[in-house]
């Protein structure tokens, strides 16, 4: 078995190798080199890599790494992309590892390559030969943008382990649950025409003023019917985030468009919502006389919970002295969830810091995360039994 990089190299090739995802073709990238360079790392190990393309997106890809056999066992998963970059705001070159003030700088160092990075380190420590329970490392693509890489995960109903931790940044402290997103655009389109004399068109925009009405009301509902104290926001929220329409004050406004968010509590079903929010449409389109579409912007991501009181959460607080809690912010939890996985997030660094110019991970985040990796693996995969004895950490 040949040795690895050490820490910092590993984390060094790892940003040094540009794997932006994005809604916009200009910045969006393949992950595959971040995708070869974990493969080289884990066979090296005596993992067996499975490369997985994307249906469709042959420079998308996942990787699934498995070493030892059997039912139970545990993932330990992240996501290969990162976010585009401010270019001129940062400090450094965002693609080159940079140490200073105890902090490692660069894109993707918390959010999230950086984990990748400490949880090889960690397997030096570790003796897989000694493996009861099968050990996987999970690494995805997409995740910063349409989550293509968990949702084939999900089609292909792999990998299949009894726990998972996903490596997000959340400075060390487990996350039990998160609000579900869905992101939607409403077009209306009425008929230009001069504005000295409405009867010449259909303004759109007054009709887009009777629909953001209709959902103020409906959002007013769902923050009456849906309370969840695990949130410190803890309502679903609506957020209208931007409107587009008309060309010029001295004419009636043909088109108008919204794009708004919804995040859901757990218990919530997106479709559902998207559902009732469609049937308040047609009633609007025959009382102004346009015609009102809505549309996904984006697919949808489940809102995540995982009960306080299963075993990887109870094993995670222990481990961290840290109490559960929940966050805003989405992860791939909801799809390793529908994979049968108890799930977590736990991870490296702080969500402050990622998506911001100078992203960093401070050091003194690496050695309480490489203590959370060795619990795991020394509750999941190197004891015979999969129980849940609290006995064991």
């Amino acid at each position: 078995m040949s040795s690895l990089p050490s820490l910092l190299s590993m984390m060094t090739q790892l940003i040094a190798t540009p794997s932006i995802s994005c809604s916009q073709k200009s910045w969006d990238q393949s992950n595959k080199g971040v995708i070869l360079l974990l493969e080289s790392w884990l066979s090296s190990q005596g993992f067996q890599c499975e490369i997985m393309p994307l249906p469709g997106q042959p420079d998308k890809m996942n990787l699934i790494a498995t070493i030892g056999k059997g039912a139970g066992g545990l993932v330990l998963s992240g996501h290969t992309d990162t976010v585009p970059y401010d270019d001129g705001r940062w400090q450094s070159d965002p693609f080159k590892l940079e140490e200073r003030d105890n902090k490692l700088f660069g894109l993707g160092t918390c959010d999230m390559k950086g984990f990748f990075a400490i949880v090889l380190d960690t397997l030096r420590d570790i003796d897989l030969s000694k493996l009861q329970q099968p050990l996987i490392i999970l690494a995805t693509a997409d995740e910063e943008s349409s989550m293509d890489g968990a949702r084939a995960l999900v089609d292909a109903e792999r990998p299949k382990a009894r726990y998972a931790l996903i490596g997000e940044p959340t400075s060390l402290t487990p996350i039990h649950a998160h609000k579900g997103i869905m992101m939607e655009k409403i077009r209306i389109t009425g008929k230009a025409g001069h504005s000295s004399n409405p009867s010449l068109g259909n303004n759109a925009l007054d009709a887009m003023h009777a629909v953001m009405s209709e959902l103020m009301m409906y959002r007013k509902g769902l923050q009456d019917r849906y309370r969840d104290t695990n949130f410190v926001i803890d309502y679903p929220t609506m957020n209208f985030g931007c409107i587009h329409g008309g060309d010029n004050p001295n004419r009636i406004c043909g088109r108008c468009e919204l794009e708004f968010d919804i995040r859901a509590l757990p218990g919530m079903n997106n479709a559902t919502l998207f559902n009732e929010i469609t049937a308040i449409l047609p009633q609007i389109e025959q009382q102004t006389g346009t015609k009102i579409e809505l549309n996904h912007l984006f697919p949808d991501v489940p809102s995540f919970f995982t009960e306080k009181e299963s075993d990887i959460i109870r094993a995670c607080e222990r481990l961290t002295q840290k109490e559960a809690t929940s966050v805003a912010f989405a992860t791939e939890g909801p799809f390793l969830n529908q994979l049968g996985m108890e799930t977590l997030v736990l991870g490296p660094g702080s969500i402050d810091q990622a998506h911001q110019p100078n992203e960093f991970m401070a050091l003194d985040q690496i050695a309480p995360m490489q203590h959370v990796i060795k619990g795991l693996v020394e509750r999941y995969c190197l004891t015979p039994s999969t129980d849940n004895e609290a006995t064991r950490v």
